[in-house]
């Protein structure tokens, strides 16, 4: 049976002020009907019910989840103590779906992602179910680059393949490659195999926690210690006990770089891992001047290609003004220059260094 794993933990600090540590991104409506966690779970339907999802999130957000996605079951949600990035979230996941049931395929997706073609993905990833389940195989969804991006972490594929699965090929994976310069971005693209990591990862339960057995031995003990009361009364105590005493580690670095049975489905249905303003930006429906409007109330003058994101009521007035995004709240207003965004999370870094200033968050 194919389940999906969304892993919904991350504070959207990006996204400040409009995202917070009270309601991060991936609970926000960016994008019209529907939030970001929301619109991942439809996004599979076709494939995977709302009964075969489980949800990696914060503690804190445990009811969130249970409010935004009724259809998927109470004990099918984990919640976080700590953030220890993705590896432990695999895990745990991973160990719960085993127990679960023994033949069990998981495919492992960020909650706040956008893309603009569900009905291709749903191709791609059906793709990428079947070489997982066809034997003992690590199987990401590359996405193939349309410019030169240091921004993102590349997939390198092995194109000398021609496997087709659902009219889709798959590739071997010769490496994972961090994020790099813009000479070797523009190298990467003209390579013509090298793809950008989604973060998007399709295995079965059995694949990954031998992997994780291999190369993460210490936390493949612990998962197995915290497995043992998964579904008693005090899984929590297991949970938290799993997460306190397991390392911080992705699972790109911690099994993904040095596994050699990795495959790579290359995809393209309009991806987006909305990872700034800017994104929001790219995005949205532009008026005639090229601005955003998320806002009620807005007037200009001789403004163009901003994003202006408010929910108030307040009238906004931009003159003179280009490349900017305006974003309002309740409490806090932020201004900055689009292609500058992603410094929002250093202005959020500070606000969180200064407890007067940490209720701002």
């Amino acid at each position: 049976m194919v389940y999906a794993v969304i892993m919904a933990g991350g504070s959207g600090t990006r996204f400040w002020p409009r995202s917070t540590k009270k309601l991060p991104k991936q609970f926000l409506s960016l994008f019209g009907e529907g939030t970001m966690i929301q619109n991942t779970a439809k996004r599979i339907e076709p494939l995977i019910p709302q009964e075969r999802i489980l949800v990696v999130t914060n503690d804190n957000y445990v009811d969130l989840v249970k409010e935004q996605l009724p259809g998927v079951p109470d004990e099918n949600i984990v919640g976080e103590p700590v953030a220890k990035n993705t590896a432990p979230c695999v895990a745990i996941a991973a160990e719960m779906l085993h127990k679960k049931d023994p033949d069990a395929t998981m495919v492992v997706l960020p909650a706040d992602h956008h893309i603009t073609e569900p009905k291709a993905f749903n191709e791609y990833l059906s793709a990428a179910i079947e070489k997982a389940e066809s034997g003992n195989f690590l199987v990401t969804v590359g996405i193939h680059p349309d410019r030169p991006e240091t921004g993102y972490g590349y997939i390198h594929g092995d194109n000398s393949t021609d496997e087709t699965l659902n009219n889709k090929a798959v590739h071997p994976v010769h490496a994972f490659k961090e994020k790099p310069d813009l000479e070797t971005a523009k190298e990467f693209l003209e390579s013509g195999d090298y793809y950008w990591n989604s973060g998007m990862f399709i295995w079965s339960a059995k694949s990954v926690l031998s992997s994780i057995e291999q190369f993460l031995p210490e936390m493949y003990k612990l998962v197995k210690t915290a497995g043992e009361n998964l579904f008693e009364e005090n899984h929590t105590d297991s949970i938290n006990e799993f997460y306190h005493a397991c390392e911080s580690v992705s699972i790109d670095y911690g099994i993904m770089e040095d596994a050699d049975n990795v495959f790579v489905v290359p995809g393209e249905f309009g991806w987006n891992d909305v990872g700034s303003w800017t994104a929001a930006y790219d995005l949205g429906e532009k008026d005639p001047d090229g601005n955003v409007v998320r806002t009620e109330h807005l007037t200009t003058a001789d403004s163009e290609n901003n994003l202006v994101f408010s929910e108030s009521g307040k009238m906004i007035s931009l003159v003179g003004v280009e490349g900017l995004a305006v974003v309002e709240t309740d409490n806090a207003i932020l201004v900055c220059k689009l292609d500058e965004a992603q410094k929002v999370k250093d202005i959020v870094g500070e606000l969180n260094s200064k407890e007067e200033l940490k209720k701002f968050l």
